[in-house]
């Protein structure tokens, strides 16, 4: 499985961030590796400098071996919510997909 993570020119502790944000991916996505090829991040800051409430944003895609890719979106007050928010999105999503897969 391999993990791209895009950020934003308008967040800052960049590093810190995409190592948690590895780190969580690795964790929470491990039992779904068979399924996923790759996973992309991307994190931004809707209102740039200016501060405001639900303004990070964190897009996640999951591309799945012969199927099609999968993405959530979440919103939250400091990036690192917005990533684990959007994380517990695809959670959902993949335990659905994959779920479907037993029953055949």
């Amino acid at each position: 499985m391999q993990i791209q993570i895009n950020i934003d020119k308008n967040v800052t502790g960049s590093e810190e961030l995409i190592l948690s944000s590895t780190s969580l991916i690795l964790d929470e996505l491990g039992r779904f590796s068979q399924h996923i090829t790759r996973v992309e991040v991307h994190i931004s800051d809707e209102n740039g400098v200016k501060n405001g409430v639900n303004d990070k944003r964190c897009l996640v895609e999951a591309r799945l071996a012969g199927m099609k890719p999968i993405a959530v979106i979440d919103s939250a007050n400091t990036h690192e919510q917005a990533v684990f928010g959007a994380i517990d999105k695809l959670l959902a999503s993949l335990e659905k997909i994959t779920g479907r897969f037993k029953n055949y």
